[in-house]
């Protein structure tokens, strides 16, 4: 059998055979997306669960959530919806990111995620029009435990012809379509005009884009992990390629207890082994400073 259901069968099998996870929980918005893969997991894997997490943001948000609760029961999924308070860090759509992700972390097995070939697409856009590194153009991973992406190599599209094909009445997020939003603007404004300049297959093309980049990230990080031991001794690291080097660098911090790493912050540390002026410490978030003395680096927290 072929068409929009078929394909995200398949998928969705794909992903469970290559995981084979102890549990599975998928996370519904109300959405095309999400609900295409609910309605595909209600029918696979008898005992699935579903989180509606309500970001309480919008007027009759709790009815939304309830409705989307109510459809993935139907579907055959054990489904509950979750409230969330979003916070002001990281703007709007980092922090309702930041309290979706807490509320869907489970105790075991994966959450799905109803992220597709689009998504993909708008990511690696917003990484590299940010010049956020290779890691953010790499774009999302289809499995980053907990967080399962089966859809990530299908187009919205497809989700929602998917939706239409078994009567699944989805709900349309009014920010979705708020231009005030960066991601929104790349999605009615950007990827139609790239896909109009370049004649068609843009989306697939990125998302082919950060596959290959991410083959090179997991390979440099590979290498990157046999300086693990000392990476802070100046003399062990200086003469590594700077890719390496700054892999290096970002193990050893990370391991440090360092968050929210950005490309900057890892060029001024990097500084202190490739350009020792005799300067002094670099300020990293979470309260943390890195310098550098008698031929080492050493991170404490600031005083």
């Amino acid at each position: 059998m072929n068409g929009p259901v078929a394909e995200i069968r398949s998928a969705v099998r794909r992903f469970l055979d290559s995981v084979q996870p102890s549990a599975v929980t998928v996370a519904v918005s109300g959405g095309a997306d999400s609900l295409a893969l609910a309605a595909c997991v209600g029918r696979l894997v008898p005992g699935a669960s579903a989180v509606v997490v309500d970001h309480q943001l919008q007027p009759g948000s709790a009815d939304v959530a309830l409705r989307a609760a109510q459809q993935c029961a139907d579907f055959g999924l054990v489904s509950r919806v979750e409230p969330v308070v979003v916070g002001a860090v990281g703007g709007p759509e980092g922090a309702a990111r930041a309290a979706r992700y807490a509320a869907l972390r489970p105790a075991a097995g994966v959450v799905l995620l109803g992220h597709t070939l689009d998504d993909q697409a708008e990511t690696v856009l917003l990484g590299l029009g940010r010049g956020s590194g290779p890691r953010s153009i790499a774009g999302m991973r289809v499995f980053d435990a907990p967080w399962g992406r089966p859809l990530l190599g299908v187009p919205r599209a497809v989700t929602r012809a998917a939706c239409a094909e078994q009567g699944i009445s989805v709900w349309e997020d009014p920010h979705n379509v708020d231009p005030s939003f960066t991601r929104v603007r790349l999605r009615a404004e950007v990827l139609p005009l790239l896909e109009s300049v370049l004649q068609g297959g843009v989306a697939a093309s990125l998302a082919r884009t950060a596959a290959q980049l991410r083959e090179d990230c997991d390979a440099l990080d590979s290498l990157a992990s046999a300086f693990a031991g000392d990476c802070c001794a100046v003399d062990d690291i200086s003469e590594l390629p700077v890719a390496l080097r700054r892999r290096v660098l970002r193990t050893w911090l990370q391991g440090e207890g360092v968050p929210e790493l950005s490309d900057s912050h890892l060029r001024r540390v990097d500084a202190l082994v490739s350009e020792w002026r005799g300067q002094g410490g670099v300020w990293l978030p979470g309260g943390f400073v890195v310098r550098r003395a008698h031929g080492r680096l050493v991170v404490e927290p600031r005083s």
